[in-house]
């Protein structure tokens, strides 16, 4: 049998128009092998980790190594779906030199087949040379959680001079040669308005349903993320209930002797 063909980052682009683009977040072998056999064509390995799974208040503190660790074990689950690597804070952004080497090391450590650095405008020269380079970049704008010290966690493009900075930054991202663009917290209508302005495909998270595809953290999606639930999150499964009900039972069964029973011991 042979194995499945790699998505690239031309077949993500070619989607815009044709079939909304599902992407999702993952962070180990395991996951990206299920959302792989459920046909998500993009995944993200995004800096969430830094939340999502080592505890931090925010992604500023996730470095490179981490990234690479995780994003190699995502390549190896994921046989079809495009895996993009989410560069880490301070990576790329000191000057084109320093993201030509940091991204060049994580595409040959993971074989990852693309990279997604934060910014608008003003970062479209660092992705011109990444492409030119034979790096293909997603782009992100809009609210960027590295800038959390910055912009918070508000909604960007509200009001008529913000929105308009937000349609030149897809259009400098996507004339750098960006593939895609990931669009974050703004108003709908605005989500819409972005996605019409560009040829390559604009994924929303928390940008309405006018965007070309939508991107959640699989955590948030799996109902693993506690009592933090984002207004523009669907939680399609309650697994953090079904674990802490399974660690319970396990305990329960351990206490009173019922685990391990004979059909889990070996003989002589």
């Amino acid at each position: 049998m042979n194995a499945p063909k790699r998505l690239t980052p031309r077949a993500i682009t070619a989607m815009k128009g044709v079939e909304k683009i599902a992407a999702l977040t993952a962070y180990d072998f395991q996951t990206a092998r299920l959302l792989d056999a459920a046909g998500i064509p993009l995944i993200l390995v995004g800096d969430s980790l830094g939340t999502t799974l080592l505890g931090y208040e925010n992604t500023l503190p996730v470095s490179l190594v981490d990234m690479i660790r995780h994003s190699a074990a995502v390549v190896r689950g994921a046989a079809r779906a495009l895996v993009v690597v989410d560069m880490p804070f301070m990576t790329y952004q000191a000057s084109i030199d320093q993201a030509l080497r940091n991204c060049g090391r994580v595409v040959q450590r993971t074989g990852c087949q693309a990279v997604k650095i934060e910014g608008g405008e003003f970062r479209a020269p660092t992705v011109a040379a990444l492409v030119q380079n034979g790096i293909p970049v997603l782009g992100h704008i809009g609210l960027t959680p590295q800038s959390v010290k910055v912009l918070g966690h508000r909604v960007q493009g509200r009001g008529d001079e913000a929105a308009r900075q937000l349609v030149a930054d897809a259009q400098a991202i996507e004339a750098a040669g960006a593939f895609a663009i990931v669009l974050e917290a703004v108003p709908a209508d605005l989500g819409a308005q972005v996605s019409a302005a560009v040829a390559v495909p604009v994924i929303g998270i928390g940008a309405g349903p006018g965007c070309d595809g939508q991107i959640l953290v699989i955590n948030d999606v799996l109902g693993l993320s506690g009592d933090f639930k984002p207004k523009f999150v669907k939680v399609y499964a309650d697994l953090g209930k079904q674990i802490s009900a399974a660690a319970a039972a396990y305990k329960a069964d351990v206490a009173g002797g019922a685990f391990p029973g004979p059909e889990h011991c070996y003989e002589r």
